[in-house]
């Protein structure tokens, strides 16, 4: 399939924080791997003036997603700290819009969409079409997704840029299908013209 970028279209990093590459306290196996190549994605979306969204978990230390107050996860992304940051080898341009979510102790949201400002942002932005990556894909990828489809968007997965935590086996697989059984259309990097 090839993709041509034009007005309309935004470019969406889910979560690419230093939490969940290697070393830290949530690692996505291979997370890093997306690195080199959203920066590929946002310098095309920079070279035709195109926007970028980037979402972050933006946690206060007490957040129920934490197995201390009975979550699934360990502490990860408490915002203000050096794990809640965006990777350093990110190129995110200055004029990123950035969303934080999951900021309120008893809300969680693995969707970029889940009680944040974003579908908002993308509306004031004339945007139609969305292209997501980032980390990881069968949770905050798959969930964001889910709401750009529910909310109308055209929406495609950038497949070489998602990496999955896969907590049981083939679930980044599984996620992936779901995703494209929703309309999501899979692309990467050679179909972009």
């Amino acid at each position: 399939m090839s993709v041509s970028l034009a007005k309309g279209d935004a470019l969406v990093i889910i979560d690419v924080q230093n939490d969940f590459l290697p070393g830290g306290s949530l690692a996505v196996p291979r997370g890093d791997g997306v690195v080199p190549v959203l920066n590929r994605y946002i310098a095309a979306f920079q070279s035709k003036g195109l926007p970028v969204f980037a979402t972050r978990d933006w946690h206060p230390a007490d957040h129920c997603s934490f197995r201390a107050r009975g979550g699934t996860w360990p502490p990860h992304c408490v915002a203000g700290t050096p794990g809640a940051k965006f990777s350093p080898e990110l190129m995110l341009p200055a004029n990123a819009a950035i969303v934080s979510k999951a900021a309120a102790a008893d809300q969680d949201a693995y969707s970029g969409f889940g009680g944040t400002d974003l579908n908002q942002l993308l509306r004031q932005a004339g945007v139609a079409r969305v292209l997501v990556g980032g980390l990881a894909t069968d949770y905050c990828v798959l969930n964001t997704i889910r709401d750009a489809v529910g909310l109308g968007y055209t929406v495609f997965l950038l497949a070489d840029a998602v990496r999955a935590v896969n907590v049981q086996p083939g679930d980044g697989l599984k996620a992936e299908r779901e995703m494209l059984g929703l309309g999501a259309r899979p692309i990467t990097l050679q179909d972009l013209n």
